[in-house]
């Protein structure tokens, strides 16, 4: 098996060199030729001894990839990872500013971008004293900005330098580093050395960043595909942001199967079924606000036929939906999963579970301790409140330079839990859950997002998940706003259903409906209508977008 993140991607080639590997509209490539790629970048990124490496321990140069869905961004992810670097993906829905925090935040050496992303970073790339390398996959020698580096030159440069020399036996072996004078190398243990950086959202205050051993990324890729029972015959469709852990996962499940990706950059919701019916996708992970409009929309039948499964995680799945999509697609199972980037994943619900328990996050994933802490500090009784710990080898290094939040958010359990479970660091997640005696979890709410009303602790996905029952509503979001009397009040905001004009929206009655479905502490006090609810980059509701917007007023 795999020891770090790009002997992920040579196991499958080594096994199926021809099998493809990835889609991209009408195009494809094949493990060998992806493989091919990444030697030759990995070459390239490994000629720089100039670039500042930081004094983080276990931790190479780190490497920035802005870009959307490509062979390019693929391969750079693989390669930066065989050159013994550590690849910091970023969303291409950011702009220029928040671009040059992250950048600067991990004092970024090199980065892979196209030519217009490139023109409208300039100005703030300008600014980082760390970067000393740009490598743009899309420009000619004519329009070539001055100090920047040609993707395919660079691979040209590469393979000339493979043919040339009667060394090049150790690009192959991804257990060392290429030519890279970088101590922290073959003899760290996966679990200790850095591989990547993810960004969270940053939807209050700048994004924090979780720092990912190639242990985190081998072993999720196995507990997911061995519950997902991926195989060589899949094909996956990626249309989350590889910035996100369970974007990455799509690329890392399908490689470990020998598995192959299609790549999709939608604009709408029917592109992501259109593509599931041409490309005959058998694998599609979403999050709830795209399951939500996936859901109104009809699947034609070649779609049903390919799709085996189909994966939840970002946020709760409201069952409305999730009752539609199971009748529109009657074969396909659906996985009800939960995680946290601090520990990629932690639950899932197996499919045969869901008719009998379709609220519940499911049990740990394979290889993950997942327990329920009360406020004692000791373990919840069944059905009591607690918040969802998780220790194992998913447990990520923690936050990029940032001891105080790593912290507060990863320490070891009760002295009394020592015994039976050790003093290794945990991931708290600050999330309020129960589990019933049958050792399911059922999500409750954030410590940050639930709504103290009249006395009442009051989770926001408990109203929302009424709310959806309505046929009037598309789409909403609970949130607790300042109240003199009350301490929060709940405010309710919402999309009406605009597809379904038999039941147009009524103030009136959708709040006869909630004195009839919910209890006299959880009643809305206030309703507001809008278009769309904001997502974050990784497409989840920025519920605390919301809360900042309506507390102000």
């Amino acid at each position: 098996m795999p020891s770090t993140f790009d002997q992920i991607l040579k196991q499958g080639m080594e096994a199926s060199p021809q099998q493809v590997a990835l889609f991209k509209k009408n195009a494809t490539l094949s493990y060998i030729d992806l493989w091919q790629m990444v030697e030759q970048l990995a070459v390239r990124l490994s000629t720089d001894k100039e670039s500042p490496i930081t004094n983080e321990p276990h931790c190479g140069e780190r490497v920035a990839v802005y870009l959307p869905k490509q062979f390019e961004s693929v391969a750079s992810l693989f390669a930066i990872s065989l050159a013994n670097q550590v690849f910091v993906p970023i969303n291409p829905l950011l702009k220029a500013a928040q671009v040059g925090y992250i950048m600067e935040n991990c004092q970024v050496s090199t980065l892979i971008t196209s030519l217009a992303r490139y023109k409208q970073l300039k100005d703030t790339l300008a600014q980082l004293p760390s970067l000393k390398r740009i490598i743009l996959t899309d420009s000619n020698d004519q329009e070539l900005p001055e100090g920047c580096l040609k993707w395919e030159k660079e691979l040209t440069i590469a393979r000339q330098q493979l043919e040339d020399t009667q060394e090049n036996s150790s690009i192959t072996d991804s257990n060392a580093p290429i030519d890279v004078e970088i101590e922290t190398s073959a003899e760290q243990d996966s679990s200790t050395r850095i591989a990547a950086i993810l960004y969270t959202s940053g939807s209050t205050g700048q994004p924090k960043g979780v720092v990912l051993s190639h242990q985190n990324l081998v072993e999720g890729a196995k507990s997911v595909s061995a519950y997902l029972n991926n195989v060589s015959s899949d094909r996956l469709l990626a249309v989350l942001p590889f910035s996100f852990d369970y974007g990455l996962s799509q690329l890392t499940t399908a490689f470990l199967s020998r598995a192959s990706v299609v790549l999709l950059e939608y604009l709408l919701p029917r592109d992501v079924i259109n593509a599931v019916e041409k490309y005959q996708i058998s694998g599609l992970a979403a999050v709830p606000p795209l399951w939500l409009q996936l859901a109104d929309l009809e699947w034609p039948e070649a779609a049903q036929t390919s799709l085996r499964y189909m994966t939840n995680s970002g946020g709760a799945m409201p069952t409305a939906a999730l009752t539609l999509l199971k009748k529109q697609l009657p074969k396909s199972d659906f996985y009800l999963m939960y995680g946290l980037t601090e520990a990629f994943r932690s639950t899932y619900l197996e499919p045969e579970q869901l008719a009998e328990r379709p609220e519940s996050m499911g049990q740990a994933i394979p290889n993950a301790t997942i327990l329920v802490i009360n406020d004692q500090g000791e373990h919840a009784k069944a059905n009591e409140e607690g918040e969802l710990v998780h220790l194992g080898v998913h447990v990520s290094l923690g936050y990029w330079q940032n001891e105080a939040k790593t912290q507060q958010k990863f320490r070891p359990l009760p002295d009394t839990m020592h015994a039976q479970y050790g003093s290794e660091k945990a991931v708290w997640s600050g999330d309020r859950v129960r589990k019933d005696e049958q050792g399911y979890l059922y999500f409750i709410g954030r410590n940050d997002d639930m709504i103290k009303c009249s006395g009442y602790r009051i989770s926001p996905a408990e109203i929302e998940e009424v709310i959806y029952q309505h046929p009037s509503i598309k789409e909403v979001s609970a949130i607790g706003v300042p109240d003199p009397k009350l301490g929060q009040a709940i405010l309710l905001v919402l999309v009406p259903q605009k597809t379904n004009p038999e039941a147009g929206f009524d103030e009136k009655t959708l709040r006869q409906y909630c004195r009839q479905q919910l209890p006299n502490f959880m009643q809305p006090k206030h309703i507001e209508l809008i278009n769309s609810l904001p997502r974050n980059p990784n497409g989840k509701i920025n519920r605390q977008l919301l809360a900042q917007k309506y507390t102000a007023k």
